[in-house]
């Protein structure tokens, strides 16, 4: 038996198995990429959909804090991870969007979104490596961002913000939306405090996910008068021809049937309008 051609065969096995080599990225292909886990590919968004960032509404003072931080790291200057939490519907992810669009409209620096999905988390430090090292400088957004019992895929991001080895690329940072202020439900916290022989370290690990995010950027239910602002605000934009008498009448209705306001319940009546109106909203 000859061994050259046995060693040829068990080469080619190899090479079949390994991973295709990562595909070079054209960065300057567009200003959003999102981050496909299978086949480790960041695949180009033609057109970011996000709302202006001056038709954002009762969130005033979270986006003078992140438009703040998000200058310092457009310009090289040290900056925060920001987790924006809360009610659901009041622009946490549009305003990542506006202000990425806002900044990036601004710097003299190529600041480029890319979006990184829950599930695709574990895959986090793979993209990490292929955004180390680039010219450009990446805002990494994980929309509604938490995390259940037994996943363990909240290690991976606990590592890259703060605890690995590497750690962050001083190129990258992460923006992340969610619900909850600790990514976790809440009566998991407490059953685990109630059981645990030690309850303050049983949770410890978990919670401490959240410290590590450097800004706590808090968005809370919507009341009455600011629901309105936001309405006004889409219909002048939009040149929505309606009696301003009318307008309340039928938001207020609107805001009923949802059962509660917020920003999405704003711009879903506003959808609704302009439908109704026969007016496209560009």
């Amino acid at each position: 038996m000859e061994i050259e051609p046995v060693l040829i065969r068990i080469a080619e096995a190899l090479e079949r198995l390994a991973p295709p080599p990562a595909l070079a990225v054209d960065f300057a292909a567009a200003e959003a990429f999102v981050w496909q886990e299978e086949g480790h590919r960041l695949v180009p968004v033609p057109e970011v959909s996000r709302v202006e960032l001056g038709l954002l509404k009762g969130v005033e003072r979270v986006r003078d804090i992140l438009l703040a931080n998000t200058r310092q790291f457009a310009d090289g200057y040290p900056a925060n991870n920001a987790l924006l939490w809360g009610s659901r519907g009041m622009g946490k992810s549009s305003l990542v969007k506006a202000v990425h669009a806002a900044v990036a409209a601004e710097s003299v620096h190529r600041l480029i979104l890319v979006e990184i999905h829950r599930e695709d988390i574990p895959s986090l430090p793979v993209l990490l490596g292929r955004l180390r090292g680039q010219p450009q400088r990446f805002l990494l957004f994980c929309d509604d961002l938490s995390f259940d019992h037994d996943d363990a895929a909240y290690k991976s991001l606990k590592a890259v913000l703060d605890g690995g080895i590497e750690g962050r690329p001083p190129n990258v940072l992460l923006y992340a939306t969610s619900n909850r202020r600790h990514l976790m439900p809440r009566d998991m916290i407490d059953n685990e405090r109630s059981s645990a022989v030690n309850p303050g370290e049983a949770v410890e690990e978990k919670i401490s996910l959240s410290d590590r995010f450097g800004l706590w950027l808090g968005f809370h239910a919507c009341d009455q008068q600011t629901f309105v602002a936001m309405i006004r605000g889409y219909v002048e934009r939009y040149q929505l021809d309606i009696d301003d008498e009318a307008l309340l009448r039928e938001a207020n209705e609107w805001a009923m049937t949802r059962g509660g306001r917020s920003g999405r319940v704003a711009w879903q009546f506003v959808q609704d309008l302009a439908g109704r109106l026969q007016r496209r909203l560009e």
